[in-house]
């Protein structure tokens, strides 16, 4: 039986056509088009991962508060515009609890102990500690109520103390560098501490420890800075729509 295709001569490159039976197909690239449409912010959301692969979502600056609390109201001159004030967090108050709940452990067991022994004088000095004790705790609490980190639109403040009071104000317009620091429990907690620089040999405010999320914080204050236009915006577009919805 002669061989199929015997009338063709073998192409050149050796193959003949029962090796190579396949035809090619006239367009290869017709299934990848050229261009692919942009991807959405949900196609995003499942990209963003940490330094150890746990994925996050975008972040976002805290949204612009509406009105300053009386305390901080008393700070502010007529034309400043405000825009957040916020506490230390709570892990400031963890120390002053523990010393509170150590205090009362130890000053208990002295009660029971000199009182088993008819130690009047000295249970009634035992007491005393412990009520002493007990009122350095409230007055550290009461600070950390009334401690405010303050942002206008000109300034950033921090107010301190409750019998004495300290305001300490760094113009934005001077701030040269800023950073915020957070500790292995500060990532976890979501607390950390934030050093401002400026150029002026001598600052009223440089550091502040221990504010809530510094990372939301941080994009608060660089938009402050960098696009006040923005937020001016989204003041606007809020005053709009709480109008709509009245």
């Amino acid at each position: 039986m002669p061989p199929r295709h015997a009338d063709r001569p073998p192409s050149d490159d050796g193959w003949g056509d029962d090796e190579f039976p396949f035809e090619p197909e006239e367009n290869p690239t017709e299934e990848f088009p050229a261009e692919h449409e942009p991807l959405t912010a949900d196609d995003l959301a499942g990209l963003h991962y940490d330094a150890y692969g746990v994925p996050f979502g975008a972040r976002r600056a805290l949204p612009v508060e509406d009105e300053p609390s009386p305390l901080v109201a008393r700070y502010m001159f007529p034309t400043e515009r405000f825009r957040g004030e916020w506490r230390k967090h709570w892990i400031y108050l963890f120390d002053k609890f523990a010393i509170a709940a150590g205090a009362t452990f130890v000053f208990g067991w002295l009660w029971g102990f000199t009182a088993k022994h008819n130690g009047g004088i000295l249970s009634t000095i035992v007491i005393i500690l412990w009520m002493l004790t007990m009122a350095w705790v409230s007055w550290r609490v009461a600070d950390w109520y009334f401690d405010r980190f303050i942002l206008t639109n000109k300034r950033l403040m921090a107010v301190s103390g409750m019998v004495s009071r300290t305001v300490a104000m760094m113009p934005l317009l001077r701030v040269t560098d800023m950073k915020y620091e957070q500790t292995p429990l500060g990532r976890i907690l979501n607390y950390g501490t934030f050093v401002l620089e400026s150029a002026g040999q001598e600052q009223a405010l440089r550091e502040v420890k221990h504010l809530p999320n510094p990372n939301e914080l941080y994009l608060r204050i660089v938009e402050e800075m960098y696009e006040p236009e923005t937020v001016e915006a989204k003041l606007a577009a809020q005053n709009a729509d709480d109008g709509a919805g009245i």
